[in-house]
């Protein structure tokens, strides 16, 4: 029988944490049920393993037991890490003994799979330098400043690579348990389990959820008064030769500059300011889809559509049929 290690993080957890863990365990444990129930042998062991006996959540209103110090688990075939909540920090700082166990089993063969901030964990053992990574989309600028060497790919629900898994935040983390029953049993115990909690199979992005606040944890000031400036001026075509100039910078230096503050150019900075404003009106206004285009500063619809499915993954008339219940049916 191969084992699987769910870990209970030292440090400040919250509910995601506690969420996380009795989520994979339980769905693990149905997968083994359906397992065993179709005349196969049960595949894994399950167990919560930390290095505190227990740990509290909510103040101590609840507290959850482990089963086993993880120095006592000597083999195990997937690690599993929740989310650490906003206290990554903090939890990083004491988890060292922990991170060394993960890194070591790591190197023997073990696949490791990170949720939400979990991947902040992953990040501080250096087992993500130059590869692919997800996180919750609200951690990706304090990610990217502390990993720099961290290819992040905000946009993505699961990366799978190098025996790693990471995946985006709050409960997406039920996605990623559902790919994972598919890796570890097969597609049709994915199923049934999808079936079983009512979690959608085969959901890959993250991108209609994110919500665009501009990337602002850097020191540069006229980024961030260029930053300030496109947000202000979401209703117009902004020219990046213009936008330099106002600056005093060359337009390539002015280019360099906000890249390296923002992780994207001023023509994609622009773009996600105006989509984050076209979605708020399609969320809460009875606007067309041509009034909003207007508003944010597009006059090709074609071209609108594009650059919101690009951020988005999805059209301007999806978006709006999913998000505002009480929105026109024509564009």
């Amino acid at each position: 029988m191969k084992h699987i290690t769910i870990i209970i993080p030292c440090g400040k957890n919250n509910l995601s944490t506690m969420t996380c863990i009795i989520g994979a365990y339980e769905i693990f444990t149905r997968a083994n049920d359906y397992w065993s129930e179709n005349g196969k042998q049960t595949l894994y062991e399950i167990e919560i393993a930390g290095i505190s006996p227990d740990t509290k959540f909510m103040k101590g209103l609840l507290t959850l037991k482990t089963e086993k110090n993880i120095m006592a688990i000597k083999k195990t075939d997937l690690i599993i890490i929740p989310s650490l909540g906003h206290g990554y920090e903090e939890n990083n700082k004491g988890n060292l003994a922990l991170v060394d166990w993960m890194t070591k089993h790591y190197l023997r063969g073990t696949e490791i799979a990170s949720m939400c901030s979990g991947a902040f964990m992953l990040a501080s053992a250096g087992l993500l330098e130059g590869r692919n990574c997800a996180t919750h989309w609200c951690f990706g600028d304090a990610f990217k400043k502390k990993f720099p060497n961290v290819n992040l790919q905000i946009e993505k629900l699961i990366t799978d690579e190098h025996r790693i898994y990471t995946n985006g935040g709050g409960y997406s983390f039920l996605n990623l348990i559902i790919y994972l029953i598919e890796k570890y049993y097969d597609r049709q115990t994915a199923i049934y389990c999808s079936k079983i909690f009512q979690i959608e199979i085969d959901r890959q992005s993250q991108s209609p959820f994110i919500i665009f606040s501009g990337q602002k944890l850097h020191d540069d000031e006229m980024v961030k008064k260029a930053q300030a400036y496109i947000e202000s001026k979401i209703h117009e075509k902004i020219s990046v030769e213009a936008l330099s100039s106002m600056f005093a910078v060359g337009r390539r230096n002015f280019d360099r500059r906000f890249i390296k503050a923002t992780g994207n150019t001023p023509i994609e900075y622009a773009q996600r300011a105006k989509v984050e404003s076209a979605k708020k009106a399609f969320e809460t206004s009875q606007k067309t889809i041509h009034e909003v285009m207007f508003t944010v500063g597009y006059s090709d619809a074609k071209a609108f559509r594009e650059v919101f499915r690009k951020v988005t993954g999805m059209s301007p008339l999806e978006y709006r049929g999913k998000y505002n219940k009480n929105a026109f049916i024509g564009p």
